[in-house]
């Protein structure tokens, strides 16, 4: 996949590769998004909960992290104040990580300026 102007979303691993894999199809956030559509998937450099990667089925280093690794649809947002439900469909791996310029924000930035 070329890169794209596109939003990424930063999520931390296993949470990645869960939504990849279509295991997990809704991203609980406390705020509501208004974006649709294709985004890429942010792995954040930080590893996250080690007891959520033993749950997932996954060692602690064995998933990519600080890189761009896939894209997914974001369909629809629903919940209330404080408890949002973003849903999502049609993962994509890429073929190979991506690395992003700059820093990378929590929540969505601008992979590629």
């Amino acid at each position: 996949m070329a890169k794209a102007k596109m939003r990424a979303l930063s999520i931390r691993q296993p949470f990645v590769e869960q939504i990849l894999t279509g295991d997990k199809r809704i991203e609980y956030r406390s705020r509501r998004t208004h974006i649709r559509g294709r985004v890429y998937l942010y792995a954040c450099k930080a590893p996250g909960d080690a007891d959520s990667y033993a749950e997932a089925g996954y060692e602690l280093d064995e998933l990519p992290r600080g890189a761009l690794v896939g894209t997914v649809e974001i369909m629809d947002c629903t919940g209330e104040d404080g408890d949002f439900e973003w849903h999502l469909a049609n993962p994509q791996r890429l073929q190979k990580p991506l690395v992003v310029e700059g820093m990378p924000q929590p929540g969505f930035f601008w992979p590629f300026g």
